[in-house]
C-alpha cells in the first residue's frame, strides 16, 4: 500500500525507514541538549525533507511530543522542579482553545479539501518567533535581572497566562510549534520573579496534555502516521538520553544561537513556499 496524496497512508516497512530514525536521532540529540527543538525541527523536517503532507507532519509530531514531553514532565516532578500553578494557568486556557482550534480545523478541511496551506503559513510564522524567541532569551534574562522587579502587576498576571496558553493552543493545535521557547520566553516576562527551573518545568508538564489532547484530536481527524511516529521515537529516545549528558558540555548560547538561525530559515522558506 502507498502513501495517498494526504500522506495519510503508510506501508509497515516505514516503521523501520533508517531515515525517519536518523531523523527521530537527530531532534533528539537537540532536544537533550538545548531542551528545544521537538516540533520546531521534526515538523519542518517532516514537510521539507521527506515530503510528509503538513497536516500529517502536524499530527504525527504532536503525538511525538506528547511522548517525549512526558518523560521530562516526570524527571522534573520527580525533582519538584515544576510549578504546578502556572501549569494550572497555562492549561485552563490551551485545551478550551485547542479543542476549538481543531474543531474548526476539521471543518475547514472537510469543507476545502485541505488545510496544507493553512498550516504552511502559521507553521512559517511559529517558526520565525520561536527562532527570535531562542535568539533574545538570554538578552531578555539579563533585561530582567537588571530590572529586579515584577514587569507585570499582580492583577493582570494570572489572566495573562491564562491568555498565553489559549494562544499556544492555537498555535500548536495548527503547526505543532510554541509550546516550548515561545511558551518559556513569555513566561519568563510573566513570571520574573518564579524560579526559572520552576518555569521550565511548568512549560513541560503543560506541553504534555497540550500535545497529547491536539495530537488525539488530529488521530480523530485521520491525519496521523503511527508507523512513522515509532520510527521517529525509536531514534528519538536514545537521543533525548545520549542528548541530555552531553549537552552540559557543550556551550549553550552557541547552540541556541546555531538552532535559531536553522529555525529561522525554514520559516522564511514555509512563507515563501
Amino acid at each position: 500500500m502507498r502513501r495517498t496524496t494526504e500522506g495519510i497512508e503508510v506501508t509497515l516497512l516505514a516503521i523501520v525507514e533508517p531515515a525517519h530514525v536518523v531523523s527521530g536521532l537527530g531532534v533528539g540529540l537537540l532536544v537533550g541538549m538545548t531542551g528545544v527543538g521537538g516540533g520546531s525541527l521534526m515538523t519542518p523536517l517532516l514537510v521539507l525533507l521527506f515530503g510528509i503532507h503538513p497536516v500529517t507532519a502536524v499530527g504525527t509530531d504532536l503525538l511525538f511530543a506528547a511522548a517525549t514531553k512526558t518523560v521530562g514532565m516526570a524527571v522534573h516532578g520527580a525533582n519538584r522542579t515544576v510549578d504546578w500553578t502556572v501549569t494550572r494557568l497555562l492549561a485552563t486556557g490551551s485545551i478550551p482553545a485547542t479543542v476549538v482550534t481543531l474543531g474548526l480545523l476539521s471543518h475547514f478541511q472537510a469543507a476545502t479539501g485541505g488545510s496544507s496551506h493553512l498550516v504552511s503559513v502559521v507553521l512559517g510564522l511559529a517558526l520565525v518567533a520561536t527562532a527570535a524567541a531562542l535568539a533574545g532569551r538570554r538578552f531578555l534574562r539579563r533585561l530582567i535581572e537588571a530590572r529586579g522587579d515584577v514587569v507585570l502587576a499582580d492583577a493582570w498576571r494570572d489572566p495573562a497566562t491564562i491568555a498565553l496558553g489559549a494562544l499556544l493552543g492555537v498555535a500548536v493545535s495548527i503547526s505543532s510549534v510554541g509550546a516550548g521557547a515561545i511558551g518559556m520566553t513569555v513566561l519568563l516576562l510573566l513570571h520574573s520573579q518564579r524560579p526559572i527551573a520552576r518555569l521550565i518545568g511548568a512549560d513541560i508538564a503543560h506541553a504534555v496534555p497540550l500535545t497529547l489532547i491536539a495530537g488525539l484530536g488530529h488521530w480523530m481527524i485521520g491525519s496521523v502516521d503511527f508507523a512513522l511516529l515509532a520510527a521517529l521515537l525509536l531514534g528519538s529516545i536514545p537521543g533525548v538520553v545520549i542528548g541530555s549528558v552531553v549537552g552540559p558540555r557543550l556551550p549553550e548560547a552557541a547552540l541556541r544561537f546555531s538552532l535559531a538561525i536553522v529555525l529561522a530559515i525554514v520559516g522564511v522558506k514555509l512563507l515563501a513556499a
